[in-house]
């Protein structure tokens, strides 16, 4: 093996040649370094680092027009799109420094290759397999990190230079910001970096042709290359078909989600049996009125409509007590149908990301409605339930007592 840089790295297995390329997603000397790469190593076939769908969306511009945020919604993908907006829009400020667009390197990729004839491959796992990955492996703590990390990113103002941008594909520099994520959200970082750089070695290995160039993030290039030599050695094998789904859920899951509806209504219904209206109603009152609450100041904080927020306090209490079913679903799509978004929305949603763009746009709104219901709606659960254990506890002292 030999290393030109610190962004190429050229792997030889017997015949075969792997070139990898790294980038910075968001740097104009990446775009350089890309076409000059495709041009004077004439592969047999450039691999980039990308999923069918984010190359679609890479190379269509007006995609978002076509967005129907009602039909998000009802297929349960709201966080998801909120999470990706967050992301491209963080991504597109940093470019904004430096004139480059994300994925301006991947374009070039494509193009290089297209108008030489080479062949082009999308490696890189589905962004919302990817995502939604990242959130079912993750513990209620691991949730908040990563939604409170989310958020940070997205008011975040803070100017990036173009040295800063470059100084990503140093070793160095990436070695830090990966020991820091790995520290932050260690189950993140397994399944955005380790995952994605096995999945990424697997298709670049399948390729086509004696000869792949592949371009890819600065912060792959070391897994990636750990990987592709494991499997040049047979010590694994390219199959990722463990890590190409969203896990489904453990029907412990299921049934701990149940266990704890019917715990919730027991305890109520004990409450009446053994401490007569006084006890049951201080029980019930605590569940709705936490619950609707919480629920009802969360819309409120995303300046829903008024529909919206009698639904978020009227439906919360009863959707607390269903596992398959958020109040946020019934406060978006309210909040969808009343206030339906513009087209002008859709053209500026990825523009919109910021503090006032949220209560701006009227897509964005729905999202935040969404959340931050669903958000003070589960608060409230924790709420009613810790109010539950104080209602109880005094009941069985007094008990004891007599």
């Amino acid at each position: 093996m030999t290393e030109k840089a610190q962004t190429e790295k050229i792997l030889k297995f017997g015949e075969r040649e792997i070139i990898l390329i790294g980038t910075a997603h968001i740097s104009q000397e990446s775009c350089l370094e890309v076409k000059k790469a495709v041009e004077e190593r004439k592969p047999d076939c450039v691999a980039i680092e990308l999923d069918e769908g984010r190359y679609q969306s890479l190379n269509n511009q007006d995609g978002w027009s076509n967005l129907d945020i009602i039909k998000v919604l009802k297929s349960g993908q709201g966080f998801l799109l909120l999470a990706n907006l967050v992301l491209s829009s963080f991504q597109r400020r940093m470019g904004n420094n430096v004139g480059v667009k994300p994925g301006d390197e991947m374009r070039t990729a494509d193009s290089s290759a297209k108008e030489q004839g080479i062949p082009v491959v999308m490696v890189d796992r589905p962004i919302q397999v990817t995502l939604r990955r990242a959130w079912a492996v993750n513990s209620f703590w691991g949730k908040c990190k990563l939604i409170s990390a989310l958020l940070a990113s997205a008011f975040d103002k803070e100017e990036v230079s173009g040295e800063q941008i470059e100084s990503l594909k140093n070793s160095s520099e990436m070695d830090s910001m990966m020991k820091e994520l790995s520290d932050y959200m260690p189950v993140v970082k397994r399944v955005l970096i380790d995952e994605r750089d096995r999945y990424l070695a697997s298709k670049i290995w399948e390729c086509k042709g004696k000869k792949t160039l592949a371009v890819l993030g600065a912060g792959h290039l070391p897994g990636v290359e750990s990987f592709l030599k494991k499997l040049a050695a047979g010590e694994c094998t390219s199959d990722t078909s463990d890590i190409a789904e969203v896990p489904p859920k453990k029907i412990s899951s299921k049934i701990a989600g149940w266990t704890v509806t019917a715990l919730i209504v027991a305890l109520i219904a004990a409450g009446f049996v053994y401490g007569g209206m006084t006890k049951g109603t201080q029980l019930l009152g605590a569940w709705v009125i936490w619950n609707s609450l919480l629920a009802g100041l969360g819309t409120l904080l995303a300046l829903g409509h008024p529909l919206a927020v009698l639904t978020a306090v009227v439906g919360a209490p009863f959707t607390s007590l269903c596992p398959l079913v958020g109040v946020g679903l019934f406060t978006g799509l309210v909040q969808a149908t009343v206030c339906r978004p513009k087209v002008s929305d859709m053209e500026t949603l990825q523009d919109d990301i910021s503090l006032k763009g949220f209560y701006k746009n009227r897509i964005l709104r729905v999202l935040l409605v969404f959340f931050f219901s669903s958000l003070g709606s589960s608060i409230g659960t924790f709420a009613a339930g810790a109010n539950f254990v104080i209602v109880l506890g005094d009941f069985v002292k007094k008990l004891f007592v007599k």
